[in-house]
């Protein structure tokens, strides 16, 4: 069984890609190659079957092409313009999000038709496709209400993914990801990026600064564990999802303020003191329209997971991606 894994590059694509190094098969069939495609070359890494990293622009049809060469029969579509960048250029945003879906969907249909087997399109979308007069708590089959172009375009890919599943020329399989926290490296375009960096800094000596309240409630997952619930998702028979093949996935809510003592437990205070605090409107107005509190009981039955606390976020973070 081949995979493609578009943002490849990316930190969640790295991971993925390496948790399949480590297991060598998803549902209990063998992974004989992985594919890994993104905007810059992939970083090697070693696994008991061939990696074949690809850089391409998935807006561009040629490219698409050149990532499917090896016919996958699972494709991971992680490869986006983050939420900020595409609030900012919104242009931007509708190539890649937009039209880039597009062309992996349609570059899997026309495989399906080939080959006869329709892959596999698990689809990395998001909960800010949520928002606007959507209740406190979102409950599954709730309307889409985006309040931000990122979160447009992912509910368009969100639509597109089930009508192409509905004719039976995918398999398409949408995951709703929370605010994933906390993430290694560098600070990205994303509205969440300070979700991330005011641990993720301050735990490694710098400051950071949080443009909103303790009390922004944040509905969150680990890297670990979206990691483990985009390898699930393969795994669930297509007649289980159902009907609807985009769900919420499991996460938590915590205020920010938990979170941060949450890492003060764990780190001690020296990393709290080094979180600075002032607002920004550019950001409040995208995370604001994003909701903290969902019932995802479609994907808790579905064996999807969520994290027990944030407190274990940070001790991994410690344990695997601190600088």
């Amino acid at each position: 069984m081949r995979i493609l894994i578009t943002g490849g590059g990316g930190f969640i694509g790295q991971k993925l890609a390496r948790r399949f190094g480590e297991t060598g098969s998803v549902g209990g069939r063998k992974i004989s190659g992985i594919t890994l495609g993104d905007i810059q070359q992939p970083r090697e890494f070693t696994a008991p079957f061939p990696i074949n990293r690809v850089v391409g622009d998935i807006s561009r049809e040629a490219d698409v092409a050149a990532l499917m060469a090896d016919q996958p029969d699972i494709i991971y579509h992680l490869a986006a313009v983050v939420s900020g960048a595409a609030e900012a250029d919104l242009d931007l945003g509708m190539r890649i999000n937009l039209d880039g879906t597009l062309n992996i969907l349609n570059a899997a249909r026309r495989q399906g038709q080939t080959t006869g087997r329709a892959p596999m399109v698990i689809f990395a979308s998001s909960v800010a496709v949520h928002g606007g007069e959507a209740p406190h708590e979102v409950i599954d089959g709730i309307e889409l209400n985006p309040q931000s172009s990122y979160g447009t375009q992912k509910a368009v890919g969100e639509l597109l993914l089930q009508d192409y599943s509905r004719r039976g020329l995918i398999d398409g399989r949408g995951l709703r990801l929370p605010t994933v926290t906390i993430r290694p490296g560098k600070p990205n375009a994303a509205a969440s990026s300070f979700m991330s960096s005011i641990f993720r800094d301050t735990l490694q000596g710098d400051t950071s600064n949080c443009p909103v309240s303790r009390d922004f409630a944040v509905w969150h997952t680990s890297p670990r564990t979206v990691v483990e619930n985009l390898i699930h998702a393969a795994t669930v028979p297509a007649d289980v999802f159902g009907y609807n093949r985009n769900i919420n996935l499991p996460g938590r809510t915590d205020t920010i303020g938990e979170m941060i003592a949450a890492m003060t437990d764990v780190a001690g205070p020296d990393a709290a003191a080094r979180i600075t605090w002032e607002s920004d409107r550019t950001i409040e107005k995208i995370v604001t329209g994003w909701r903290g509190y969902f019932a995802p009981q479609k994907a808790l039955a579905l064996g999807f997971q969520a994290d027990a606390s944030f407190c274990d976020s940070v001790r991994n973070f410690l344990k695997n991606d601190i600088a």
